[in-house]
């Protein structure tokens, strides 16, 4: 679990630490620091807002009824898996192109005041930290009550990567971002479908879906559940001795659809012809 959530804490806290620096480094270089002070609001009220999120969801469900219990951690482990794959594929295509959007919407924020400042901030690191605060929830309830191995995962990579955004905003480190982000969507694809394969037993266990008796495979026998490779499989792919059929065919397919479209090559968009119009001029976009 520990290595797993610090990928999970780095990964995450990179992109929100990347959008404090590109915005935070448009305002020096532009020399209009006055605005700092608005982007540090709308990033504070951001984080404030993740944490009591993830307060919320960890703390706010442990009086209600076990099936109730798992329905929730069952439902956020699936929402979870969705954020994270949507992420993946959106890091993917919008890495080169961030930095100019957000320099776009801080620009055109300056103009209308204080307010749409910190919206922007806000915004940036809002969606970020709605996905930390529910992948965290899933971790926790993954790793089980009184395991404080995800607390500690989390806290690992985030400050690293609070450390990294700070050392690449000193041009004390220069990171390829396209295979940074590359090689940890490749990891975090296998983390996700441990974390949806944990998800859909959770309903299961809450009779929400069928199948939990229906096993595809049971190694309890042959896996220690107390050593160190099982502890190790379990950390970072949620493997379980016991699995079902449903978290068996539901991994396979994860796996084997979002990896396959992750690696597979971009497209490079073709240069358009210049179209002609009925003047025989060439035409100009807009």
């Amino acid at each position: 679990m520990l290595a797993s959530n610090a990928l999970i804490g780095l990964r995450e806290g990179l992109e929100a630490a990347l959008v404090v620096v590109i915005l935070v480094a448009f305002l020096v270089k532009t020399d209009r620091r006055w605005a700092l002070r608005h982007v540090w609001t709308g990033v504070g009220i951001a984080v404030a807002l993740s944490v009591a999120l993830g307060a919320l969801l960890t703390y706010g469900t442990k009086q209600l009824t076990f099936e109730a219990q798992e329905l929730i951690g069952g439902s956020a482990s699936i929402i979870a898996v969705v954020f994270v794959t949507f992420m993946i594929f959106w890091m993917k295509s919008a890495s080169r192109t961030i930095s100019g959007e957000l320099k776009g919407k801080l620009d055109r924020a300056l103009d209308m005041g204080p307010l749409a400042i910190a919206l922007v901030a806000f915004l940036g690191i809002g969606r970020e930290g709605l996905e930390t605060a529910i992948f965290f929830y899933a971790t926790t309830q993954a790793a089980g009550q009184g395991n404080s191995q995800p607390l500690v995962g989390w806290v690992i990579g985030l400050g690293g990567a609070v450390v990294l955004g700070w050392l690449i905003y000193r041009g004390a480190v220069k990171i390829n971002l396209t295979k940074f982000f590359r090689w940890t969507g490749i990891l975090l694809v296998l983390v996700a479908a441990g974390i949806l394969a944990y998800g859909l037993h959770d309903l299961q266990e809450a009779q929400f879906l069928p199948g939990l008796t229906t096993l595809a495979f049971d190694v309890s026998n042959t896996v220690d559940p107390g050593s160190w490779y099982a502890t190790l499989l379990k950390g970072i792919f949620n493997f379980t001795p016991e699995t079902t059929v449903l978290q068996a065919v539901a991994w396979v397919l994860y796996v084997g659809i979002v990896l396959t479209l992750f690696l597979r090559p971009a497209r490079t968009p073709a240069q358009p012809a210049a179209a002609t119009r009925s003047t025989g001029r060439p035409s100009v976009a807009a």
